[in-house]
């Protein structure tokens, strides 16, 4: 929302190095260089990673296949969209469970269009079991 179109290609290619950078170290150097080169143009750009860097930092805790597939996946927003989009028609709810089984009944339906396997998730899901694997369900194992 910050960049033009014209120049929206250039920066998101900056900004690629930030949050593929193996460390946070090397992500917080990244993020100074693109800084130097484009705040003078897009200064909110790199206030806002500034501003979020605690937020944005366990992100690189996580090893690269974990990463790949959260920074490479839409469908978070794409439920949260949904989300949205279902409880916008309705204002007042009288209970937070009867919000809860509408977004159940939401994701019922939502469900039955995600026929694409997750970009990377194969890779995201051997590193999950490893790092994670009190959490997986037995039938991952």
């Amino acid at each position: 929302k910050f960049v033009g179109y014209k120049e929206k290609k250039e920066v998101a290619n900056a900004l690629k190095t930030i949050y593929r950078a193996p460390t946070a170290e090397a992500a917080k150097q990244e993020l100074s260089a693109f800084r130097e080169c484009y705040d003078d143009r897009f200064p909110a750009i790199g206030k806002s990673w500034e501003s979020r860097w605690d937020q944005a930092s366990p992100f690189f805790d996580y090893p690269e296949d974990i990463r790949k597939a959260i920074y490479t996946t839409n469908a978070i927003e794409s439920l949260n969209s949904c989300f949205r989009k279902v409880s916008r028609r309705r204002n007042l709810f009288p209970t937070t469970e009867s919000l809860y089984k509408l977004f159940y009944l939401a994701i019922q339906n939502i469900s039955k269009k995600w026929t694409m396997p997750i970009h990377n998730w194969t890779g995201a899901l051997n590193r999950f079991t490893i790092e994670f694997e009190e959490r997986m369900p037995q039938n991952y194992k």
